[in-house]
């Protein structure tokens, strides 16, 4: 919601009850057909959620407990990937006394955590998992909104954070991201699916469904990755009431910059996803099977938390066996769809077979994207789409200018101006599966391990070590034509 009182913000605020700039199926088809950052505005000001500050789900949580990552606020040349953080335990009413400095939290669970050195970070709660026992709360959260019927809380997922919490940049194999900002704001830093070779892309900390990037994007690293120059940020503030659009593949550097934050999001799914679980599978399996072969004793954590344990080569065959058959089901609904949608003219016909025969003899699979990042919009998308209507109540977060340094900020004003201001001041990944937890002991243990900027040990820079072929193999640029290959072996 806008707070300035200018008319302007005046009239939206009247009207933003019962009058939403954008009907749902016209932002349906802005989410599904933009390819880069936006931020929508004006779109959930009767949306229940918005009262979801961090106090007002203490009370509702009623004294459960969550788990928290914690990290140090000094900034590092390493990003702080998950396995690099401690975690504790704790209820919402305990996060608040802590981050507020009150004394009960000398013997508390975040006690042998000075909040001067330390952010605390309940990330990633799935909303239907915490709020299982009121499952009613999941309809203060109405992405129908956004052209998506029955999408609730019940699909969302639940970011509460203090100052100077991050998320190492990286970029989610599946989906694309809608993000409500309920309470503080968080500084995004996104770069496009084009800069990925920039960005030193890894696999280590594994985790399904998660690209990291080895540079920290908060302190890069120039020496170690100079490349890093030459990529493109796009940097938003989001404020409370906006929410923003994380294209498919888009990087993203996530920090709150407010003593408390509060978000929801909601992974949309695509039809490319398909393809993206195949590579998935791919990796998965190059992955466990090589780094199970190590000698365990060399203390490497290169399993994210997340993924609980390593999974077997059978079970990985298994995936990967399920990954292709769900996308060739894909590939031949999408033929015969677009078989029939042909048979109305003798022209259209042939031109229709052909292009059928062109994907049979295998230059390209695409059958199953609605949206392609590498190769532009699908011809339908691509004629549905008119223009797309920038302006107060769909803010592009657009490319920083290059004198301007990777830290630079671009604020959305929160009456919804125009123009983007500097700021003065199930096993299918994450779109299906249930985020698994590790039980962590509360204790005042430092991180475990140090890692190199690789997220690897420390070790000689002259050796190549197994996280460095690694990085070579199941690059996101050799997984896809792997994957591209192995498809062509099925329509054989």
């Amino acid at each position: 919601m806008c707070h300035k009182s200018s008319l302007y913000s005046c009239f939206f605020l009247y009207i933003g009850e019962d009058v939403k700039p954008f009907t749902p199926e016209k932002t349906k088809e802005i989410v599904m057909s933009l390819q880069q950052p936006a931020v929508f505005c004006n779109m959930v000001g009767d949306w229940p959620a918005l009262h979801w500050n961090a106090k007002y789900l203490s009370a509702v949580l009623d004294g459960k407990t969550i788990q928290f990552r914690l990290g140090l606020k000094t900034v590092d040349l390493v990003p702080q990937f998950e396995t690099r953080c401690n975690y504790v335990k704790a209820t919402l009413e305990e996060f608040l006394a802590w981050s507020c400095g009150q004394p009960s939290c000398l013997s508390g669970p975040f006690s042998c955590y000075e909040y001067s050195k330390y952010w605390a970070y309940a990330d990633y709660k799935y909303i239907a998992r915490i709020f299982e026992d009121k499952p009613e709360i999941f309809q203060d959260i109405r992405w129908s909104d956004f052209g998506f019927p029955g999408r609730s809380g019940k699909e969302s997922t639940l970011w509460i954070g203090s100052e100077g919490a991050n998320t190492p940049c990286h970029l989610d194999s599946y989906g694309c991201n809608l993000v409500l900002q309920v309470q503080g704001r968080k500084r995004w830093h996104l770069f496009p699916p084009g800069d990925t070779s920039f960005l030193y892309p890894t696999r280590i900390p594994y985790e399904e469904s998660s690209i990291f990037s080895k540079v920290n994007v908060a302190n890069p690293d120039l020496k170690r990755f100079p490349e890093f120059r030459n990529t493109t940020a796009h940097v938003v503030t989001l404020s409370p009431g906006q929410v923003l659009l994380v294209p498919r593949h888009w990087w993203h550097y996530v920090e709150s910059i407010d003593p408390i934050t509060v978000s929801i999001n909601s992974w949309i799914e695509l039809d490319a996803d398909h393809e993206a679980r195949v590579e998935e599978a791919i990796t998965r399996m190059l992955v466990c099977a090589i780094k199970s072969a190590e000698n365990p004793g060399a203390g490497d954590m290169w399993l994210n938390p997340t993924e609980v344990e390593a999974t077997s080569h059978e079970i990985n065959l298994q995936y990967l066996n399920k990954a292709v058959s769900a996308y060739i089901k894909c590939q031949k609904a999408s033929v015969s769809e677009q078989a029939c949608s042909s048979s109305t003219g003798t022209e259209q016909r042939t031109s229709a077979s052909r292009k059928r025969k062109k994907r049979e003899v295998g230059c390209e699979p695409e059958g199953c994207r609605l949206l392609t990042h590498e190769f532009g919009f699908s011809s339908f998308k691509a004629e549905k789409l008119q223009k797309i209507p920038f302006g107060p109540h769909l803010i592009q977060v657009l490319p920083q200018p290059q004198e301007t340094s990777s830290m630079g900020e671009v604020a959305v004003e929160s009456d919804s101006r125009d123009l983007l201001h500097e700021n003065e001041g199930g096993h299918f990944g994450k779109l299906h599966c249930t985020r698994k937890q590790l039980v962590m002991s509360n204790d005042c243990e430092t991180p475990a391990h140090q890692m190199d900027s690789d997220g690897s040990p420390n070790a000689s820079q002259t050796a190549l070590s197994t996280n460095d072929l690694l990085d070579c193999l199941v690059n996101p640029h050799v997984i896809n034509l792997v994957a591209r290959l192995l498809l062509e072996r099925t329509r054989v």
